[in-house]
């Protein structure tokens, strides 16, 4: 019994420190949209529209795309150099009056594709 109880004492021990050495590691994890300009049902002045998105972690831009989706189709908006590892931005011209759905696809840096779309008017 005695041998048991040491046993579960180193146990309980070499847990408690493999926990402290790896709590404060990053967890990874999909790329989560956390800001988003236009914002999602927001009203914009057009034609031409500043895109901003920003995520809970790294993404790899020159693996990402952007498009802006209206009743005519998907266009795609050519991505910025990133100015910030969680964010990506580019400009879409020639915008008309209309409802727009702007769709993303970001690779995180833990190797999982994400997409996502915003919805925005522009006037």
């Amino acid at each position: 019994m005695r041998r048991f109880s040491a046993y579960c004492l180193q146990s309980l021990i070499l847990s408690m420190i493999l926990t402290a050495m790896f709590a404060g590691l990053p967890v990874w994890a999909h790329a989560i949209l956390v800001e988003s300009t236009p914002i999602a049902n927001g009203t914009v002045q057009g034609p031409k529209v500043v895109i901003r998105l920003r995520f809970n972690s790294r993404i790899d831009g020159a693996h990402s795309r952007l498009y802006v989706n209206s009743s005519v189709g998907p266009r795609q908006i050519k991505i910025d150099s990133q100015a910030a590892p969680d964010a990506l931005s580019g400009t879409a011209t020639d915008l008309k009056p209309g409802e727009y759905q702007l769709r993303w696809q970001v690779l995180a840096v833990d190797g999982h594709i994400t997409r996502g779309e915003v919805s925005f008017k522009v006037l």
